[in-house]
């Protein structure tokens, strides 16, 4: 008598053990060491604009929510909205003014994630639509930025910053020009613009470090730490961050090596910037990202590439944000032409 086989279930057989909450938290986990060193050189203000970023990013899903119909504890509960939060106050000022990441994590979370239907839906990736937003509507705000508290006299505690970020006020008398400074790289731009050395500036000039600003290029390890974590933990892939830095690198030595009076090293491009934060946390978004290998590694070669250009010759000193919303529209055109060829399949259509 023949022992019936067992039923053959449907592919695929593995599962990584964990859920969209799960991989939304180990997220923000990998997040937490850039954020303890950003709080030792910028201060506190990184922690207060990611609970005003969250508190409102929650209160924007629930009421979508709640609007379409749609049960509101499991889209709190999967983490998203709170990793929007987090990756847009990342990428603000340490003395934003509260309605800053406000208007942000609402931006991000209502017109550039549940308007498109929710979590996997969304053509474009929700923290920087809503930097971007920012960005454009709030220059001033928006590039006041702490110099490294090594570097400066001034060390905004936990009272000042909370002071100024609701109030409006600094302590002493200060004004917000006087302790806000430019970034590495819009202090490299403006050099660059009138025809500075870059040599004589990075000898002169607290703010450079050894391979890029000084404390950012700590942060940026550190953000490059819990990329490498993430590898790891298999919640990221290699293809996206290898080919954005790649890229970014290879024309930052390109044209380094031709005029490096003029254009600053490959290593100030990405320990001066959001290029790793980017390039590990952004873009790898498997929303509004490419999924083929191909097409990854693609849509992280265009990120490197648009970024180096809008810092080279673009209106804004940092264009990683600008360079993943671009790459997000073209995710969809990358995924149709880097399709795998199905088992069985020929590449081409037989001629008839």
């Amino acid at each position: 008598m023949n022992t019936p086989l067992p039923p053959i279930t449907s592919s695929p057989h593995g599962h990584q053990g964990g859920d969209t909450a799960v991989l939304m938290r180990r997220v923000i986990y990998a997040l937490l060491p850039a954020i303890a060193g950003y709080v030792w050189y910028f201060g506190w203000g990184i922690v207060i604009n990611i609970l005003i970023a969250v508190v409102a990013a929650l209160l924007a899903e629930a009421a979508i929510l709640r609007l379409r119909g749609r049960p509101v504890a499991p889209s709190l509960g999967d983490g998203s909205a709170a990793l929007t939060a987090v990756l847009l106050a990342f990428a603000l000022p340490p003395l934003a003014p509260w309605w800053l990441p406000t208007i942000g994590a609402l931006f991000a979370i209502v017109f550039a994630k549940q308007l498109y239907g929710g979590l996997g839906h969304n053509p474009f990736n929700p923290a920087m639509a809503g930097y971007v937003l920012l960005l454009i509507s709030f220059p001033r705000e928006m590039t006041s930025w702490l110099p490294p508290t090594t570097v400066s006299e001034y060390f905004p505690g936990l009272r000042d910053t909370l002071g100024y970020v609701f109030f409006g006020h600094l302590p002493h008398g200060l004004s917000l020009d006087a302790v806000t400074a430019a970034t590495p790289l819009d202090t490299v731009r403006s050099a660059v613009g009138i025809d500075a050395a870059l040599d004589e500036l990075r000898q002169t000039s607290p703010l450079f470090g050894m391979a890029g600003g000084h404390g950012w290029t700590t942060v940026n390890a550190l953000l490059l730490l819990g990329g490498a974590w993430l590898l790891w933990q298999r919640i990221i892939t290699w293809h996206v961050p290898v080919a954005m830095l790649g890229t970014l690198f290879g024309l930052a030595l390109l044209f380094w090596l031709f005029d490096p009076q003029h254009n600053p090293t490959p290593l100030f491009h990405l320990f001066s910037g959001a290029a790793i934060l980017g390039a590990f946390f952004i873009a790898t978004d498997p929303v509004s990202g490419a999924t083929t290998p191909r097409g990854r590694l693609l849509f992280g070669a265009g990120c490197g590439a648009l970024t180096f250009v809008i810092r080279t010759w673009g209106g804004y000193p940092d264009g990683v944000a600008f360079s993943v919303l671009l790459m997000n529209m073209a995710a969809p055109l990358l995924d149709h032409y880097s399709r795998p060829r199905i088992y069985g399949h020929p590449r081409r259509r037989p001629r008839r």
